[in-house]
């Protein structure tokens, strides 16, 4: 659906009207009721490829707090079937661009699409699709996990037959006649990940969803969001748990200071920054102390000794050159471990330099 403002050519009056790519209107001035008819322009080839692709589209973003700006002209888009990482230190902005998109905070400028539908003029089209995880997770303590899931379906007008699945896909069937009161963190969140699925929804806004877990919750929740994405899911979620946005993330977003600083994926932001790989050695009788013949190696950045260990910097092409230096010195290698650039990497390096 499209939106578009026009003037009466009679009145001058400006509204706006309402329509799909190609389709002929009949329109009404509101002022002087002169009938007209408008045609709303046909997509290219390349606009249909887009409205297709992208799922989430965020434009210009800006909001202010008292005059500080919690987020500053962010713009970036989530593609349709992906798994995307929106990534920042704490009070970046993360929490503020998802309530936005949401709609559950209103916007200083800039515009959001969900689905193609803008989130202010088409607000009901664009969350109808829509799972929300927020950042903080709260029902009522009085309530069994089946109470809950089944209140939610009420209001999303599903049957409330899909609970008992629901509970199971999540791990709390066993906790199903339980007081939600009685829940740790962990299983308040899987509670909350089985609310977000009631009615399959093609979107999910998950906002800290392993924030504060321990690893057993983490791993559960990853292979949530692994498994919608397998059926089809587009997914955006924030979090500080790098390495899990490393590992089922398509791409990411990094924000610092309300600003958008990186958008790209992990292999492609490490290219970038041109961060390199490094050589953790064992080394027997080591003492922590560099041999001096690695200064003669070209390709080394950096070297660092710590008792037994070799911690060498280097440039990808360089690691045999290392090794077979050092065998050749003939020091006693023990182990040989290759560590490539993480996300964390690229993570520091990034906000280090908007520092």
């Amino acid at each position: 659906m499209n939106i578009k403002t026009i003037m009466c050519p009679k009145c001058k009056t400006k509204f706006t009207i309402q329509g799909n790519s190609g389709e002929k209107v009949k329109i009404t001035c509101p002022s002087c009721n002169v009938k007209g008819v408008f045609t709303f322009p046909s997509l290219t080839p390349d606009q249909k490829a887009v409205s297709v692709s992208v799922t989430i589209e965020i434009q210009g973003f800006t909001k202010n707090y008292n005059g500080v700006k919690a987020a500053n002209n962010i713009s970036f888009n989530v593609k349709k079937g992906e798994v995307f990482g929106f990534l920042g230190p704490n009070g970046a902005g993360k929490t503020t661009t998802i309530k936005a998109l949401l709609g559950l905070i209103h916007k200083d400028a800039g515009s959001f699409k969900i689905n193609g539908f803008d989130t202010v003029s088409n607000s009901i089209e664009s969350r109808k699709n829509v799972g929300f995880l927020p950042e903080r997770v709260s029902f009522y303590e009085n309530l069994t996990p089946v109470q809950t899931l089944k209140f939610f379906c009420e209001l999303k007008g599903v049957d409330k037959a899909v609970v008992p699945l629901l509970l199971k896909e999540v791990g709390l069937e066993e906790a199903k006649d339980r007081k939600v009161g009685t829940f740790s963190k962990g299983m308040v969140q899987l509670l909350g990940v089985a609310q977000v699925m009631i009615g399959n929804p093609s979107v999910y806004v998950l906002d800290e969803p392993m924030s504060g877990l321990d690893a057993r919750w983490v791993k559960t929740i990853r292979e949530k969001i692994k498994m919608l994405n397998e059926k089809g899911a587009t997914i955006i979620f924030s979090s500080h748990i790098l390495s899990e946005v490393e590992n089922i993330c398509h791409r990411v977003a990094i924000i610092n200071r309300g600003r958008l600083i990186a958008e790209d994926t992990v292999s492609n932001l490490n290219k970038y920054l041109q961060i390199k790989p490094r050589l953790e050695i064992t080394i027997s009788n080591l003492n922590s102390k560099v041999p001096d013949f690695l200064n003669k190696v070209k390709g080394i950045a950096s070297v660092d000794a710590k008792e037994n260990s070799l911690y060498i910097t280097c440039e990808p092409g360089v690691k045999g050159n290392i090794i077979a230096a050092l065998q050749n010195s003939g020091l006693a290698i023990e182990n040989i471990k290759s560590i490539e650039p993480s996300l964390e990497d690229a993570f520091v390096k990034l906000i280090e330099r908007d520092a």
